[in-house]
């Protein structure tokens, strides 16, 4: 047996990338005749990578720890499925691939894993959405919400899901392409007059409604996140945001002066983020101004 496993080592040693898929197949094929040592020997052969491709890693990590608990060996065992549930949270060995014992072994470390894992996918779910990668963001919002709803999670990070739920709203609506603009009618137009002068700048400092001579900005685009129901009854019934808008009509300060609820106000602050408005003028220049928006929530 020792010959049999140190022939299978030399030969895989020497082996490209190339026979990779020859190697996986012989180490299933090993498997499927319980010569648990020498699957394990192909196995460790292929040990994953940078370049390896995931499903291959995965594939290869799969096989590891079945080997592993068929041979008795808990312990190594455990790293080998931690590394399986690390790539693919959603796998589980079926009846066919593994015994009860074994099924049984995977279920226990990834339900310790779960909550772990679906944090570091909000984690990074999060940054793509503030990066401004709706589509991606979309993705990885969806795949965590399927991984929260995982029996094995238990009702566990309810809250996370609530985030979760309205990062993706968000995200969706983000990533969806803006209406096409509805042509006009030609019309004859009059040549355009003289340019006039540019109006003189405006010494920089931060208007509000009270000032005089100010006209407010007006918004273009200011869409208010829904409460989750899950929340509803938790929520005030108003809450208050303060943002500072530059000169080109962009938010560039978020101040939550009165909260509605821990869970939806990050989600009103993102969405705050994209809005956009025509800027205050002051004698006709763009300036800053500092507006006051009312959120109400509709318990209906």
């Amino acid at each position: 047996m020792k010959t049999r496993i140190l022939l299978v080592v030399s030969l895989v040693c020497g082996l490209g990338p190339v026979a990779a898929a020859q190697d996986l197949s012989a180490a299933r094929d090993l498997y499927a005749s319980a010569r648990y040592d020498e699957a394990l020997a192909v196995l460790n052969g292929m040990r994953p990578v940078d370049g390896t491709p995931v499903t291959d890693r995965k594939t290869i990590e799969q096989y590891r720890s079945l080997c592993l608990l068929a041979l008795g060996r808990g312990l190594e065992a455990e790293t080998a499925i931690a590394a399986v549930v690390t790539e693919d949270p959603m796998f589980q060995p079926s009846d066919v691939d593994a015994s009860p014992r074994v099924r049984a072994a995977f279920s226990e470390v990834r339900q310790r894993m779960l909550p772990q894992i679906a944090s570091a996918h909000y984690t990074s779910a999060k940054i793509d959405f503030d990066r401004r990668e709706y589509a991606s963001a979309q993705r990885r919002f969806t795949s965590l919400i399927d991984l929260l709803d995982e029996p094995q999670m238990g009702g566990r990070l309810s809250d996370l899901r609530v985030l979760a739920t309205g990062f993706l709203e968000l995200s969706t609506a983000a990533a969806a392409p803006p209406p096409k603009p509805k042509p006009e009618a030609k019309k004859d137009e009059p040549s355009p007059p003289l340019a006039a002068a540019p109006p003189a700048p405006v010494a920089a400092r931060i208007f509000t409604g009270d000032d005089a001579g100010i006209t407010a900005p007006t918004p273009i685009k200011q869409n208010v996140p829904r409460v989750p129901q899950t929340i509803m009854s938790e929520a005030r019934h108003r809450g208050l945001l303060e943002l500072l808008i530059d000169e080109q009509g962009r938010v560039v300060k978020i101040t939550v002066r009165t909260p509605l609820h821990p869970l939806y106000d990050p989600l009103l602050v993102a969405a705050a983020r994209d809005w956009r408005y025509k800027p205050a003028t002051f004698g006709g220049v763009p300036v800053q101004f500092r507006k006051l928006i009312q959120v109400k929530v509709d318990r209906q």
